[in-house]
């Protein structure tokens, strides 16, 4: 048997799938008819949606087992998430890597499997639409095309839900979808004893740049923000766009002088890319940074609130 690998952008992804806070939640119509339409139109047993988790595959809508999970080194969707394209076993028993799988040998003895993988807005795979057969089967053109339109619909549904807590524009972490993240670190890290400051941005004078330059040129402003943050910054901090021109981010067990490279680093990448633009504007930044005092910071906003009030003072003393 061969296990799935790990996809490159696994930090990332499993922080936009927690952030969504679907996963353990009760069925839903609207993700139940697109599998029982898949099961019908299809003709198959089992038809599921599934979310790939660190160690599990969990079935938000499943429909011909009677599990809600199962473990993610034994999933055939741990394969599909790998790739773009729907992912089609059509005789597991004569699949080298899944022949000797203990869902071919034992129940629910797959044969044939079908997965397109459902990306979240922020380009990670969350997981799959599939479709299941203990017998072997294939597809042809046409029925492809079918499931890769239902594959769609599904994650239309995802994205819905993924929005709440993602922010459009830079694709980042929205406030909401930050404070829960946050938490999950910030219980970690005080399980641990690690260490974990908040950071509080502010561009400077971005008003100005959407007067001058416009709103499409502002949004550009913002996208290189953050696209300059998450490569100066760690896949282990969490990072987002809390509001306009606010950004936050959760830097966990970084010194006070790493923390000082990396906002050192972020102008840097900044001015690397006004030496690359048309324009004349030079994009800066003011910000507050408050280390985390768990007798004192009750909750994430306790953090936000005093890093926004210090990255405040500092804006004004530079006028």
């Amino acid at each position: 048997m061969q296990p799935p690998a790990v996809p490159d952008d696994e930090f990332k992804r499993l922080q936009t799938l927690r952030a969504m806070k679907i996963l353990d939640t009760d069925p839903e119509e609207r993700f139940d008819r697109l599998t029982r339409l898949a099961r019908r139109m299809f003709n198959v047993p089992i038809a599921l949606v599934s979310l790939v988790d660190e160690n599990r595959q969990w079935f938000k809508s499943c429909v011909g087992l009677p599990v809600r999970e199962t473990a993610r080194d034994i999933s055939f969707c741990g394969h599909t998430i790998l790739g773009d394209e729907i992912f089609v076993i059509e005789n597991a028993l004569k699949d080298r890597r899944f022949a000797d799988n203990p869902l071919v040998t034992g129940e629910p003895y797959i044969r044939f499997y079908a997965g397109c993988p459902l990306s979240a807005p922020n380009g990670t795979k969350l997981g799959t639409l599939c479709i299941i057969d203990r017998e072997p089967r294939r597809l042809d053109d046409e029925e492809l095309s079918f499931f890769h339109d239902l594959a769609r619909m599904a994650e239309d549904e995802l994205a819905a839900l993924s929005l709440a807590t993602i922010d459009e524009l830079t694709a980042l972490s929205n406030r909401r979808g930050f404070e829960a993240l946050a938490r999950q670190t910030l219980d970690l890290c005080r399980r641990m004893q690690r260490k974990a400051s908040l950071l509080f941005f502010d561009l400077d004078r971005f008003k100005q740049i959407n007067d001058n330059y416009g709103h499409a040129e502002g949004d550009r402003a913002l996208v290189n923000f953050a696209a300059v943050l998450q490569k100066v910054f760690r896949e282990s901090d969490v990072i987002a766009r809390i509001s306009g021109d606010e950004f936050a981010v959760l830097a966990t067990a970084s010194s006070p002088l790493e923390i000082e490279r990396m906002l050192e680093r972020l102008q840097e990448g900044l001015d690397e890319a006004h030496a690359k633009s048309p324009h004349e504007y030079r994009l800066g930044f003011s910000v507050g940074t408050v280390d985390y005092d768990e007798e004192r910071h009750v909750s994430v906003s306790d953090l936000l609130i005093e890093a926004d009030h210090l990255m405040y003072v500092r804006k004004k003393a530079r006028a």
